[in-house]
């Protein structure tokens, strides 16, 4: 895996500004089988400096009744970006695009590495997969950085 892979998938999120209780905020997922992902949820309360409790909006308790609930850190919490429907349509995805794919109640970080027909094929590098799929699931991966969204260089992520 390359460095460039590794900052992203492994990325600590920059404190920026507390999170306040109704913030909408994605949380990543540092565990086995789930880095390079992450998950919308709702701040329910902060708990300390360094310390959220939110509300998974995808993820639910084991007999899918509510909500999961959870406490995070800070450093895994970021805004939801922006939307980029208005800005990109279906067409504008290419060979070798970061993107980011929503499946498995998450957005994942991978890259195009195939396009048929109208199927983008992506390759996830933290898990070696290779799955094909439409492009409304597709966004444009954005990294939080400094206070902004900013879109990654491509350079270093191949090699």
């Amino acid at each position: 895996m390359s460095k460039a892979i590794k900052e992203i998938a492994f990325k600590k999120q920059q404190i920026q500004k507390p999170f306040e209780k109704g913030d909408e905020v994605e949380v990543a997922s540092q565990e086995d089988g789930l880095i390079g992902s992450y998950y919308t949820a709702t701040i329910i309360s902060p708990i300390g400096s360094y310390l959220y409790r939110v509300k998974y909006k995808t993820l639910f308790s084991d007999d899918e009744s509510v909500p999961l609930e959870d406490v995070v850190t800070a450093s895994k919490v970021r805004p939801v970006p922006p939307d980029q429907r208005k800005i990109l349509s279906e067409n504008n995805f290419r060979l070798y695009d970061v993107v980011d794919v929503f499946a498995n109640d998450g957005w994942w970080f991978g890259f195009i590495n195939g396009i048929v027909g109208e199927e983008l094929y992506v390759y996830f590098p933290t898990t070696a997969d290779n799955i094909a799929y439409p492009p409304d699931v597709l966004r444009l991966h954005q990294e939080w950085s400094n206070g902004k969204w900013i879109f990654p260089p491509e350079q270093g992520i191949f090699n």
